[in-house]
């Protein structure tokens, strides 16, 4: 009934593969919009407390999210 080490290290190692690239991945992308962004989004949402950007990120966040996660659940 026991979980097989050689069967468990191999999930652990693609699922920390898989986690690694998705972050990369994710974090590269984000950059890459805020840098083709006409204004500042730091300043937009830290000092001028424009709640609308930061709804529009949050969304555009998790879209990016959603498709990571799909291509990486094949």
């Amino acid at each position: 009934m026991g979980i097989d080490i050689n069967t468990f290290l191999k999930v652990f190692v693609n699922t920390a593969f898989y986690t690694l690239f998705g972050i990369v991945i994710f974090f590269v992308t984000f950059k890459v919009i805020a840098a083709n962004l006409p204004f500042s989004l730091r300043k937009e949402i830290e000092e001028d407390h424009n709640n609308a950007v930061a709804i529009i990120i949050a969304s555009v966040i998790i879209g990016i999210a959603i498709i990571i996660a799909a291509a990486v659940h094949g």
